[in-house]
């Protein structure tokens, strides 16, 4: 799907690694890149998603290296995740991702295997 043909909400999110004891300065070179639907208040929008789940990407980069590449999922009940292959064993959950703003300078806590990491939401634009 062209970024053309996506509905008039979707937005390129961009994640970046808040400050943490491993990196007091937090982390520019780490984050995500999301493609995802947006409400009028920057908050992700279940109905626009459900309807174009396909186009919901995700990608997660550390460095100069794409660690991997996925799609924003929904569990029932409403728990946002990132999923990158079939399993759950590389699902990344985000912790309250359904009431979360991602509006430029916010912060989103998404967890793997028992770990949680905090971001900062660096930029939001049309795609």
């Amino acid at each position: 799907m062209l970024a053309k043909d996506l509905p008039p909400n979707f937005r390129h999110v961009r994640l970046l690694l808040a400050r943490e004891r491993e990196h007091p300065q937090g982390e520019r070179s780490e984050g995500y890149d999301l493609l995802v639907p947006l409400d009028e208040s920057g908050r992700l929008d279940p109905a626009i998603w459900k309807a174009n789940q396909a186009a919901c990407r995700v990608r997660r980069f550390a460095g100069d290296a794409e660690v991997g590449i996925g799609r924003l999922r929904r569990k029932p009940g409403g728990q946002w995740y990132f999923d990158y292959a079939e399993g759950e064993d590389d699902d990344e959950i985000g912790f309250r991702l359904g009431e979360e703003r991602f509006v430029t300078g916010e912060y989103v806590s998404i967890g793997n295997k028992g770990k949680t990491h905090t971001y900062q939401v660096s930029r939001v634009e049309k795609p």
